[in-house]
């Protein structure tokens, strides 16, 4: 797995295993914590990887599919949701297996989105429906859903173990059993969020992660606080913070995803 100090493991699967055993809104707190803290500092070096001459315009770009994405969230979020993981399905696959067969690149891109549903069907609904579905997911396509993650979640665990890869293995089984907000992050953490931060922090010839954050954080603390404002303005009476939460991961997600790769400077072979 990748390197990180042990107490930093352990504390981190400490709170993941108590959130597992604790009500949805502190597995919420968990996820914001692991998502927000965590696993958005690889995107937070986005404007280092981009030219100086192209930055202008890349952080034009960036804030125009911010501002889109937060208005089509709030104005039919019944629809953005299953765009927003549909995009981050196929980020995942793009990403965290570039040199992997087709086979793997779609199991690891589809099943870090429905890995959580094959043992915990309902929660996984719930979330959904709080995060903005307009009705509940039918039975027969949530059954759908649930097959699929466990399919692509054993033939990965499979592979991980032909590989003797303890990434793929921990990163998937966390996927399954932990609940899903605290399952998700896990395996997001694991599978993507921090190999793609050490990526990062090697494009950017930082020798350290202190030196990475050094370099990153005023993007990251902006990251930070966008996400709270769009917490507190575009859904203010979403109790729960689902909907906020899945808002704010999308504003920020999206131009990661969509606007970064277009403009990020080419590496040497």
């Amino acid at each position: 797995m990748i390197r990180l100090k042990q107490g930093g493991w352990a504390g981190l699967w400490g709170a993941a295993f108590v959130a597992s055993l604790s009500p949805l809104s502190v597995q919420l707190g968990f996820a914001v914590m692991a998502i927000g803290l965590l696993g958005m500092a690889h995107g937070a070096s986005d404007l280092e990887v981009v030219r100086r001459e192209r930055r202008l315009p890349f952080l034009a770009a960036y804030v125009v599919v911010i501002v889109l994405c937060l208005c089509w969230w709030h104005y039919d979020s019944a629809l953005a949701l299953p765009g927003f993981l549909l995009a981050s399905a196929i980020h995942f696959a793009l990403e965290d297996a570039p040199g992997g067969h087709l086979i793997e690149r779609l199991a690891r891109g589809i099943g870090m989105i429905t890995a959580p549903a094959a043992l915990h069907l309902g929660p996984f609904s719930t979330i959904l429906h709080q995060a903005g579905l307009g009705s509940a997911i039918p039975d027969a396509v949530a059954t759908g859903i649930a097959v699929t993650g466990g399919l692509c979640a054993a033939g990965l665990i499979v592979t991980g173990v032909l590989r003797h890869d303890r990434t793929l293995i921990t990163g998937m089984l966390a996927l399954v059993v932990l609940p899903p907000f605290v399952g998700f992050s896990m395996g997001f953490l694991i599978l993507h969020a921090l190999p793609q931060t050490r990526l990062r922090r090697d494009q950017l010839g930082c020798r350290s992660y202190n030196g990475y954050l050094h370099a990153t954080w005023p993007v990251l603390t902006a990251a930070i606080l966008l996400a709270a404002g769009t917490a507190v303005m575009i859904h203010p009476a979403d109790r729960a913070g689902i909907q906020s939460l899945f808002a704010a991961l999308a504003a920020l997600a999206i131009p990661h995803m969509l606007i970064t790769p277009w403009y990020e400077s080419p590496q040497p072979a």
